[in-house]
């Protein structure tokens, strides 16, 4: 990317941020609602997200850059913000501008329209978000940096293909790269349900060190609500694998202030030690009835929720179990006055009806359960093998009965 310019002739800072907020708006979805991300993808796109809901907040880090990659900033924006790393002092941060210059020299040759970053010397989270075009289509793309602890469940998970069951996309893969960092290229779908063709093309890379890499692309201008540019994003899996693994993003992350709210050592369990509770999935399969085979089942150290795809040689069936806790402030909403009340207090209210995800012909069975202690199990199955996609089979594999045996089985307690 050429060198930073800074031109005599532009307007005030006030009017070109103005613009380009105007044109952000007309670009951009901010979804602020949207908060939370779906099942199968959690933890993936929380920067994502954080940074849509701040993206007014930090409106005085906007940059634009213009064809050819020149980059225009406003006036009083800092340059790049220095070296990298530093062994003596506490770590320099770095601009919004130095993800801008990055992203800018390990892209192929084209031009930014518009990019919303932020570096460390605006806050924890440091990500960029363009809107990139090489000559076949406007693409959004975005770099999200962070930290991991090295060796833990989120390390391993976000670096984990999604089952199908929850997620549906056309290849992901996991690779081991020669410096022990691991990363993922998954090529996805912005909508779950597919009700549009948005692609979401999504490479993560955690190194030994925990320094986490995000890279998101779509086939569209903005992820949401934004018509199609181009039959596929622009870089290839092996483009964005290529990319998230260079090493400038790791000079950035090592500047990255520490955050305070994270653990500064590894959590692990002392010596002696009673065993650790079964997950949620690993419970849920010890109380399947005779006859099922497993064909998926979710990840295992999910404490709160789990599910599994079964076939009883008929098709088939994908079954769901939420577990949680203190739930007696909602009882009342949760259990009408017509729900059955067990001899140990435990209410039971059971419901059929059709799916909630859109497959043809799905249809969904449910029992509910609440204990005196607050603690709810409830259990759905389904008579195909995940929610959006067509029925397999008339019924669920598991009857009405099997299902409330295992929500009131004591192995949850």
């Amino acid at each position: 990317m050429p060198d930073t310019q800074r031109s005599e002739s532009l307007d005030p800072f006030e009017e070109r941020l103005t613009a380009g907020l105007h044109d952000a708006g007309n670009a951009f979805e901010t979804d602020r609602a949207a908060l939370a991300t779906a099942g199968a993808l959690k933890g993936r796109r929380r920067l994502l997200r954080r940074r849509n809901a701040a993206v007014m907040g930090g409106a005085a880090g906007i940059a634009l850059v213009g064809v050819g990659g020149a980059l225009l900033l406003p006036s009083g924006s800092p340059e790049v913000g220095g070296s990298a790393t530093s062994t003596h002092a506490a770590p320099t941060p770095f601009s919004a501008n130095a993800m801008v210059q990055t992203l800018g020299r390990l892209l192929p040759h084209g031009a930014f329209k518009l990019s919303w970053p932020r570096g460390t010397n605006e806050g924890t989270s440091p990500y960029i978000h363009v809107v990139y075009d090489e000559g076949k289509g406007a693409s959004a793309i975005d770099v999200s940096l962070g930290r991991v602890e090295p060796g833990s469940d989120e390390a391993r998970q976000v670096t984990q293909c999604p089952g199908k069951a929850l997620t549906h996309y056309d290849a992901c893969g996991t690779s081991r790269l020669a410096d022990g960092s691991v990363v993922m290229v998954l090529q996805g779908y912005e909508y779950p349900d597919r009700r549009v063709d948005t692609k979401l093309w999504t490479a993560e890379l955690v190194t030994p060190q925990g320094q986490h890499v995000s890279i998101n692309e779509w086939n569209a201008a903005a992820e949401k609500d934004s018509p199609v540019t181009r039959p596929q994003p622009p870089l290839s899996s092996a483009q964005l694998k290529n990319i998230a693994a260079a090493s400038p993003w790791r000079d950035l992350i090592d500047a990255m202030p520490a955050d305070p709210k994270s653990p500064t050592t590894p959590s692990s369990s002392s010596a002696g030690d009673t065993a650790a509770p079964l997950s949620v999935t690993s419970t849920l399969r010890t109380l399947l009835p005779k006859g099922l085979t497993v064909s998926e089942a979710s990840d295992t150290d999910d404490a709160g929720f789990g599910y599994l795809v079964v076939d009883d040689g008929k098709g088939k069936t994908f079954v769901q179990v939420n577990v949680q806790a203190d739930m007696s402030d909602v009882e009342g909403q949760l259990f009408g006055s017509d729900a059955e009340v067990l001899a140990d207090g435990t209410k039971v209210a059971e419901h059929q009806g059709p799916g909630e995800k859109g497959g043809s012909g799905v249809v969904m069975w449910t029992v509910d359960t609440i204990r005196t202690d607050g603690q709810r199990v409830v259990i759905s199955a389904f008579n195909s093998g995940a929610q959006d996609t067509p029925a397999t089979r008339t019924a669920p594999a598991l009857t009405m009965n099997q299902l409330r045996q295992i929500a009131l089985s004591p192995n949850w307690l």
